[in-house]
């Protein structure tokens, strides 16, 4: 964060270019496709995809900010599921280890 509190991706998403609009795009892909890919998650990552394309497709400044945070949070709930499960199974193969 800068001293205003905002990131770099703040500033992509206010300050709408073709250019800006580009990076934005190739970030928010490598952000959180790659990540839903390698997690398996087929219907999240659709659901992102969605998110991403109205993000690029809106001209409104206030709207795209708001799609914007919304995608942020839905992608944050997703992590803390996946790392649910993650932890889950950790637990669960401890168990089976221990002969329970």
């Amino acid at each position: 964060k800068d001293a205003n509190g905002k990131l770099a991706m703040d500033y992509l998403v206010s300050n709408w270019t073709p250019g800006n609009k580009t990076l934005l795009q190739m970030a928010l892909e490598s952000w959180m496709f790659s990540r839903l890919e390698r997690w398996g998650a087929a219907s999240w990552l659709e659901s992102m995809q969605t998110k991403v394309q109205d993000i690029l497709g809106e001209d409104d400044k206030e709207q795209r900010s708001t799609l914007f945070y919304e995608a942020c949070s839905a992608f944050a709930l997703y992590e803390t599921v996946a790392a649910t499960s993650i932890l889950e199974m950790a637990l669960w193969k401890e168990k089976l280890k221990s002969g329970w």
